[in-house]
């Protein structure tokens, strides 16, 4: 279910193009490196989101909200009834209904994902990268995986100037269906707990706890 869930938000909002670039692109890499140092000084973060999702065809289209926060190495994810806890020791990934299954944070793990990596530094080692726009209140830089057999083929990610954060993603999936995820709403100042990053079982009696 966590890699459903967050390989549907924002794993899925950052893994991408079928491109291939000799090299990076160097004004690119300043923009990037700007952004990953911003994320690392903000104590913690809320936004709420929209995610997107478009047929190659534009005949079906789905949209839904949610909500994000981060502090440090935790996080709380909500898209839908579904909800990914994480106080940076444990992960409680629950369905909104009757189930949570909890694992161990395993920081070794290059693989897993985090909102803080996709605001961050994730197009380090994975991703080949180019400045495509500057112009208006975005940077707009397209990524290029370097393992060809991810499932994307090609990502725009737009940086808000103004509050040097990643703010968008368009996504192009290799059927040609598209993806667009938006922050909006995002207080840099929010004052969470780190109750919020718990998922606490005597606020949901009867669900079932899977440990593994």
């Amino acid at each position: 279910m966590k890699k459903i869930l967050m390989g549907t938000f924002l794993i899925t909002a950052v893994t991408f193009c079928n491109y291939s670039f000799a090299q990076n692109d160097a004004n690119a890499k300043k923009i990037l490196d700007k952004v990953s140092a911003n994320i690392k000084t903000i104590p913690a973060l809320k936004a709420s989101f929209t995610y997107i999702t478009q047929n190659k065809n534009k005949s079906e289209k789905n949209t839904e909200s949610g909500i994000l926060y981060m502090k440090g190495n935790k996080y709380y994810f909500k898209r839908g009834v579904n909800e990914i806890f994480s106080n940076g020791i444990k992960t409680w990934n629950y369905n909104g209904n009757d189930e949570v299954i909890v694992e161990n944070v395993d920081a070794s793990d290059e693989e897993a994902f985090t909102p803080q990596k996709f605001l961050s530094d994730f197009y380090e080692k994975e991703y080949t990268y180019q400045l495509i726009s500057s112009s208006g209140d975005y940077y707009t830089i397209q990524l290029t995986p370097i393992d060809k057999r991810k499932n994307f083929k090609q990502v725009y990610i737009y940086i808000n100037k103004s509050k040097n954060l990643v703010t968008k993603a368009k996504i192009w999936d290799k059927a040609g269906n598209t993806i667009d995820f938006t922050l909006s709403n995002i207080d840099t100042k929010a004052s969470l707990p780190d109750s919020k990053f718990v998922f606490d079982t005597s606020t949901h009696p009867g669900v079932e706890v899977i440990t593994q």
